[in-house]
């Protein structure tokens, strides 16, 4: 009789810090224990706590070890499975306010990164084995195909996805319902229509529709399938980036087990409707985020946007009625339609419904992946969720929706996050990614940074974005570079509005987002970095000066050795109580690349 199960996280992020070694060694250890008729070992999919990777969850008392490696399996083994005591040092204990008598009473629920949670679509992530079906149908899989399937209309299925609110989780915020109805009734004689998913996932930080690929493939063929009978559709296709292997392959075996249990195919569920599903891989590229971008390319196509209207509802995919939603929208499907409409529509906001999920990463304690309802506060995430900013440093904006978006500066701390209220303050939702951001980081720079993605992952066949995006770019550039003028602020901002009003696809249309809201809520960083011809953050190279304090400097030459332009000498000067003259450097053959400040044990090199 098994009486514990080890669940260990197969997720990209532990995997590359080496659970699959840790999986290995469990069941060695197991064995040599003789543990192997009680104990089960289970590969789940992301845990969302990427920072305290690779991470092992033992029930059913839910202890949660944190950054385990191989060589501490056999004393979790030995002491926990063996002897049921607790490894306190292993065990994640961080409850936030709440006090802890013994952090072996602490488990998954009780942390202050979980206990603010509320998971939907990532109900089942770290939960289950991916690669198991019984153990998603164990979890009321596929009900809710049977049910729709078996009790209700095309049209009540619509009515449901309606009702509840449910808005496009890749950025967009469209109304999922409305663009299943649209699908469904517009061209009502189509001989073929198409179910797509978009698994493309292109926006730096973003990392939310890999790990329910991940961790619960299933939910999202399920949610196809549900989506295929209410437009009336037999064929689905997964558009997924080739860089995802461990999705990939669990998708595969997905598909694969699908098909195996007549829950894809011909008469699934003995109705007669026939669905299945095909993967195509993508290459990479950010522009087949954008819907007719992906479709072409899955046509086999150069991927580029194609002129809407037609929208896909009316010719998508091959020129028929399709209708594309991201990998988060699908994975709310199932639970929408076993638990209702008004269950999903009970949280968030009055017009963004459910919960979302983020990828927190950046200056922040606890990277990973949350989901909270519509509605939480930045504050909250990053906080109470996310730790707060370590090293003492003081929260200076947070960047959502990755290129497309915009930086939201500490004033806008407590502001509710969803769809409306973001682009009120100059941002969007995007489909997921908040990168944090504190007082080291230079808000021109970030701009920089978001523009060099775009302009490298523009297609190039509209003028305002293949050109317009590389000119905004260079006015960066220049800026960062202490050549900018005054004027070039209004330059910048007239183009950017071009740009967005101009472009061909929602990768144009929002290429600007970075820029303008930079200059909107960090326009003094601009102004320091023309007229004072200063980085107040100290990123900038070309607009930094290295210094060595002569008072400080032992003349050990430490520094001297490191640099790579033999810019540092000797002077003439000794400092009191110091044995060697000090150090100097030539700030015109500085190539400024801190590797003097780096090296110096006595911080006596500061940069201005």
């Amino acid at each position: 009789m098994i009486r514990a199960q080890v669940l260990i996280c197969g997720g990209t992020g532990c995997t590359s810090s080496g659970s699959k070694a840790i999986q290995q060694a469990f069941t060695e250890q197991i064995d040599i224990a003789g543990l192997a008729d009680e104990v089960k070992l289970v590969q789940t999919g992301c845990f969302g706590l990427c920072a305290l990777g690779p991470v092992v969850i033992i029930y059913p008392d839910g202890t949660f070890y944190s950054r385990v490696t191989a060589e501490d399996v056999p004393e979790i083994v030995s002491e926990h499975l063996l002897k049921g005591r607790v490894v306190e040092r292993l065990v994640y204990a961080d409850t936030g306010d709440q006090t802890v008598e013994n952090v072996a009473d602490v488990s998954l629920s009780d942390t202050a990164f979980y206990k603010a949670q509320h998971r939907v679509a990532l109900r089942n992530c770290g939960v289950i084995n991916p690669e198991n079906i019984d153990e998603y149908i164990a979890m009321d899989g596929y009900q809710a195909l049977g049910k729709v399937l078996t009790e209700m209309t095309p049209e009540e299925v619509i009515d449901v996805v309606l009702k509840s609110g449910l808005r496009g989780r890749g950025g967009a915020g469209f109304p999922t319902g409305r663009k299943w109805s649209m699908a469904r009734t517009l061209v009502p004689d189509a001989d073929q229509k198409y179910v797509c998913c978009n698994a493309d996932e292109g926006d730096p930080g973003a990392f939310m529709d890999r790990s329910v690929l991940e961790g619960d493939p299933h939910a999202v063929l399920e949610a196809m399938a549900i989506a295929g009978y209410a437009i009336g559709a037999n064929q689905g296709f997964i558009y997924v980036r080739a860089e995802y292997p461990i999705a990939v392959s669990r998708l595969k075996i997905a598909i694969q087990q699908a098909h195996e249990y007549g829950l894809l195919g011909k008469n699934i569920f003995g109705t007669g409707f026939d669905f299945d599903i095909e993967l195509r891989l993508g290459a990479g590229a950010f522009v087949c985020g954008e819907e007719t971008a992906l479709m072409t390319s899955i046509e086999g196509k150069r991927g580029e946007p194609r002129p809407r209207p037609p929208f896909p509802a009316v010719k998508g995919l091959f020129g028929k009625p399709t209708i594309l939603n991201n990998v988060e929208t699908y994975a709310n499907i199932p639970q929408i339609i076993l638990k209702g409409a008004d269950w999903f529509a009970s949280m968030g906001t009055e017009k963004s419904k459910g919960t979302k999920v983020f990828a927190l990463g950046g200056k922040i304690k606890h990277t990973g992946l949350v989901e909270v309802p519509m509605g939480t506060t930045l504050r909250q995430i990053v906080e109470e969720i996310g730790g707060g900013i370590p090293n003492g440093k003081k929260f200076k904006a947070a960047q959502t929706g990755g290129p497309s978006g915009g930086c939201i500066p500490a004033e806008h701390l407590d502001v509710p996050i969803d769809y409306d209220n973001l682009i009120a303050i100059g941002s969007m939702m995007g489909s997921g990614g908040l990168i944090v951001m504190d007082e080291d980081n230079c808000m021109v720079d970030i701009a920089k940074f978001f523009l060099e993605f775009t302009v490298d992952e523009s297609c190039g066949k509209c003028t305002p974005c293949r050109v317009g995006t590389k000119r905004l770019l260079e006015m960066l550039t220049k800026i960062t570079e202490g050549k900018g003028t005054m004027e070039d602020l209004d330059r910048m901002e007239e183009l950017c509005y071009y740009i967005k009003n101009n472009a061909l696809c929602g990768l144009g249309q929002t290429a600007p987002n970075p820029v303008l809201s930079t200059l909107r809520y960090f326009r003094d960083e601009y102004v320091a970095h023309i007229v004072d011809k200063k980085c107040p953050a100290g990123v900038c190279k070309k607009l930094l000066t290295y210094k060595i304090d002569r008072e400080k400097c032992i003349g050990c030459g430490m520094c001297a050795r490191q640099c790579p332009a033999s810019a540092i000498s000797k002077t003439d000067y000794t400092a009191p109580g110091k044995k060697l003259p000090a150090m100097a450097i030539d700030p015109q053959k500085c190539v400024k690349c801190g590797a003097c400040m780096s090296s110096c044990k006595f911080k006596a090199i500061s940069k201005e």
